[in-house]
């Protein structure tokens, strides 16, 4: 069983901000597959399905970024799921919009639902997802950056950088090896 995680914050008002580029990745999942985000348990919302005879829990923690290992780490262990069955994806801002990387394990660059994450998980290693959403130009905080909306002219490359990400999970859905699925789409 495995387990792919979009970091972002609930409600409306957060929907297609930069930092819920993971829960858009989550919601392409299910769109290409028809499925839906159907149990509300661990302080987040998911769904558990079959691809290509692997089972895969989707997750979006619903306890707002800060907190996201405060979902993540219950459901591992109630479902009892290793650490190397585990993908976690989020918004960069040290990637250019549309840019995305694959890594195995890795620091939290500063970004608080990542540190949430290796908090709970008590390691730095889980393969991540990271997706490009530029920094911020002139006297924007980063945190009015993060929770805003991508301007109209990056519209494109993030729809490209979040099918692309969906691609790259299918891909290790589907038994290819993560560093192979690394190669690929770190190109």
């Amino acid at each position: 069983m495995k387990l792919i995680v979009g970091l972002g914050n609930p409600g409306r008002k957060y929907r297609q901000t930069r930092h819920n580029i993971g829960f858009m990745v989550i919601e392409e999942l299910l769109h290409r597959n028809q499925w839906s985000l159907d149990k509300a348990k661990f302080n987040g919302d998911y769904s558990m399905e079959h691809y290509e005879g692997e089972k895969v829990i989707l997750l979006q923690p619903q306890t707002y970024m800060n907190l996201s290992g405060e979902s993540i780490r219950p459901l591992m262990d109630y479902y009892n799921l290793d650490l190397d069955d585990v993908l976690v994806i989020y918004d960069d801002l040290d990637l250019p919009t549309g840019k995305i990387r694959l890594r195995q394990k890795g620091g939290h660059g500063g970004h608080n639902g990542v540190r949430s994450t290796i908090d709970h998980l008590g390691t730095k290693e889980f393969k991540r997802i990271r997706l490009g959403v530029g920094r911020p130009v002139g006297p924007i905080p980063v945190v009015d950056y993060v929770l805003g909306a991508f301007p109209k002219e990056e519209q494109e490359d993030v729809i490209i950088s979040i099918k692309n990400a969906a691609d790259a999970c299918e891909s290790w859905l589907k038994g290819t090896p993560f560093i192979e699925v690394m190669n690929e789409y770190n190109n």
